[in-house]
C-alpha cells in the first residue's frame, strides 16, 4: 500500500509540473507577466494579457507542488517484515496534514482574520455572530480554534431560558423564550396542531405520510428536515420513533438551542453545505420554508441532487409549502425537480395569500416524491 500511495504521489507531481511548465509557457509567450508588470513594448508587440482563471490555475497547482513535496515520503517496508500495529496508515498522515479550513474562508480574509484572533488556552470571544456570518458566506467548516467556548451556567431543563447565553442575540427584542414571536415557531403550545390537521390540498400530515410509506411496503426511521427552524417536524416525528436531524441557522434567535432543550439534535449548518450524512441511508428529507425562490437556481440544483445522494432507494423526499411567483413553478421549479425522475406520490399547489404573497403573485406547493428503487 505504503508502494502504490508513493507511485501515485510521484505522479501527481509529475503532472502537476508537466501543467505548470505548460502554463509557463503560455504565460512567458504573452507580455504580462506573472506578476502583472508589463514589458517594454514594441510597436509591434501585442497587448494581450493572461485571462485571469489561467492565473489562479497556475497558483492552484504551485501551491499543490509546495505542498506535496513539504510532505514526509512514506518509508517502503522490506518484503517479508510486519509494519507495526502502531503506525498510523499513510492516508491518515497525509489527511492530519492538509489544513482544516474550507477554500471560501479565503475570500473574506478580514472576517476570518477577526475569528482567528484570540487568545488560546483561554476563554473564546463571544463572536457567535461573527461565526455565523463566515458560515453563510460559504467558509463552513470553520477553522478549528483552540480555546474554550463559553456556555451556560447551571442550565435546567425545567428551566428552558437557562439554556441559552442571551447576550449571544443582542438584536432580539426579548431575552426569554415564552416572548419570542411564536410564528417562528417558539410557542409549543401553539404548534401542536403542526403536521396533524388537513386544512387544505397543500398540506401532508403525518398520519398521511406514514399511511402512505405504510402501503407503498417502505419503513421511515431516520431523516433530515432542511431549514427545520424550531424542530416541530423533528419534535412531532420523534412522537412516532423516527429520528430527524434538522438543520438550522440561529438567525437572531436561538433555534439551535431550542431544539436542545426539546431532546433534539440540530446540525447547526448552512443550505449551501453538503449534508452531513453517508450516501443512501435517510427514508425522509423534508424541505420546508427555508428552502424557497429567493435561493439562486444553481444552488437550488445542487441542493435536489444531494437531498438524492443521501435518501436510500424508495426513500420520500418531501417540498413543504416551497413558495413562488406563479410563473416560475412551471417553467423553472417543476422541470427542475422532475430532473431527479422521482415517483410524484402527491402534487398540489395553491394561492399564498399573505401580503407579500398577493403583491407577488405567489403559489405554494406541496409535493411528495418516491425515489426509485433502483436506478
Amino acid at each position: 500500500m505504503a508502494m502504490s500511495f508513493t507511485m501515485g504521489l510521484n505522479f501527481l507531481l509529475l503532472v502537476a509540473m508537466v501543467a505548470t511548465n505548460l502554463l509557463s509557457l503560455y504565460h512567458l509567450s504573452s507580455t504580462t507577466s506573472f506578476f502583472s508588470t508589463k514589458l517594454p513594448q514594441t510597436p509591434s508587440s501585442s497587448s494581450t494579457s493572461v485571462p485571469p482563471y489561467l492565473l489562479r490555475q497556475l497558483h492552484t497547482i504551485r501551491a499543490t507542488i509546495n505542498h506535496l513535496t513539504r510532505l514526509h515520503p512514506v518509508s517502503t517496508p522490506n518484503p517479508g517484515t510486519l509494519t507495526s500495529s502502531k503506525t498510523p496508515p499513510s492516508d491518515l498522515l497525509i489527511y492530519s496534514n492538509l489544513s482544516p479550513i474550507a477554500s471560501s474562508c479565503h475570500d473574506y480574509p478580514d472576517l476570518l482574520h477577526k475569528y482567528m484572533n484570540y487568545t488560546p488556552y483561554t476563554v473564546c470571544p463571544k463572536d457567535s455572530q461573527l461565526a455565523e456570518s463566515l458560515i453563510l458566506r460559504g467558509c463552513h467548516p470553520l477553522p478549528r480554534r483552540r480555546c474554550f467556548s463559553l456556555t451556560p451556567v447551571n442550565p435546567r431543563l425545567s428551566v428552558p431560558d437557562s439554556n441559552v447565553i442571551w447576550s449571544d442575540y443582542p438584536s432580539a427584542t426579548c431575552k426569554s423564550f415564552k416572548c419570542l414571536n411564536p410564528k417562528l415557531g417558539f410557542d409549543v403550545k401553539a404548534d401542536s396542531d403542526m403536521f396533524m390537521s388537513y386544512k387544505s390540498e397543500v398540506d401532508l400530515t403525518i398520519p398521511q405520510l406514514l399511511d402512505i410509506a405504510k402501503r407503498a411496503g417502505s419503513v421511515i426511521r431516520l431523516g433530515v428536515d432542511i431549514g427545520g427552524g424550531t424542530g416541530t417536524f423533528a419534535a412531532r416525528m420523534k412522537e412516532r420513533n423516527v429520528t430527524v436531524l434538522t438543520t438550522t441557522m440561529n438567525l437572531g434567535a436561538p433555534y439551535s438551542e431550542f431544539n436542545a432543550v426539546r431532546g433534539l439534535l440540530p446540525l447547526h449548518a448552512p443550505l449551501q453545505q453538503r449534508l452531513p450524512v453517508f450516501d443512501g441511508v435517510l427514508d425522509l428529507v423534508r424541505c420546508g420554508h427555508g428552502v424557497n425562490r429567493w435561493i439562486p437556481t444553481a444552488m437550488l440544483e445542487f441542493l435536489l441532487f444531494d437531498v438524492d445522494r443521501v435518501l436510500r432507494g424508495g426513500g420520500f423526499f418531501w417540498v413543504d409549502h416551497f413558495f413562488s411567483k406563479g410563473g416560475d413553478l412551471d417553467k423553472v421549479y417543476k422541470p427542475l425537480i422532475n430532473k431527479l425522475g422521482y415517483k410524484i406520490v402527491k402534487w398540489a399547489t395553491g394561492s399564498k395569500m399573505d401580503a407579500s404573497g398577493v403583491k407577488n403573485g405567489e403559489v405554494y406547493l406541496t409535493a411528495l416524491l418516491q425515489k426509485p428503487k433502483s436506478r
